[in-house]
């Protein structure tokens, strides 16, 4: 009877244990089909080195890169309010704004002033800007997303916009601090994080209603428009 009984317990496990699995892989590809991305608890993690600018400009002890994301997970921790406004002298308050209010603040953290470069860069350069109808507006203008795409594409280090999991030579390309900029369908632009899924693909920072928030790049279904590294 005991025999009986360790045979049929050692049978119930493994059904179970077989049920789970079988349930947990086709509720990932449910979930994936939705644009949610699950993590296999049993994939062994990828490591990717970490290649990120150790130059440090403002000599604060941080490297700048760091300064980028540290500034811009900031604004996840308070959950700043998605809110789209003009403002006189064009900063909103710390509270609120959008996702390209997590780009300035971040690279201001660096000692780096968007506005200020992108401000200068219009007045001589207008033609460039398309989407200021050749009439400047600074009060604005630094916050929109393609005038953004326009500055980083003069005067950063372009990168690739081809993510690959588990690929370590495609994945040491997305180091923290760089921004990515999505244009076709929607307007957008994020910082990339130094936290990492197990496939080795970076986490994004970035505002979008309601608020601020940390995920992972890989949910986003949109094409990269382009991906930059600041000129540090």
């Amino acid at each position: 009877m005991k025999a009986k009984k360790i045979i049929l317990t050692l049978f119930s496990v493994v059904f179970i244990g077989i049920f789970c699995f079988t349930y947990s892989y086709k509720s990932g590809i449910i979930l994936n089909s939705l644009g949610i991305h699950i993590e296999n608890p049993f994939a062994k993690r990828v490591i990717v080195p970490d290649d990120s600018s150790k130059i440090d400009k403002n000599k604060n002890g941080i490297p700048d890169a760091i300064d980028i994301v540290n500034a811009a997970r900031r604004e996840v921790k308070k959950r700043t309010k998605y809110h789209s406004a003009y403002y006189a002298g064009g900063y909103p308050p710390e509270d609120e704004g959008v996702c390209t209010d997590v780009i300035w603040r971040g690279l201001l953290e660096a000692g780096i002033n968007l506005k200020e470069l992108m401000d200068n860069d219009i007045q001589r350069n207008l033609a460039l800007y398309p989407r200021l109808n050749g009439k400047p507006e600074p009060n604005i203008d630094f916050r929109r997303v393609p005038n953004q795409y326009v500055y980083f594409e003069r005067f950063t280090e372009s990168l690739t916009t081809e993510l690959i999991p588990k690929d370590i030579e495609n994945l040491r390309q997305w180091q923290p601090g760089d921004i990515i900029v999505f244009l076709e369908g929607i307007h957008h632009v994020a910082i990339i994080s130094d936290r990492r899924a197990k496939d080795g693909t970076p986490y994004i920072l970035h505002n979008s209603p309601p608020f601020a928030v940390e995920i992972k790049l890989k949910s986003i279904s949109t094409p990269i428009a382009g991906h930059y590294r600041w000129k540090y």
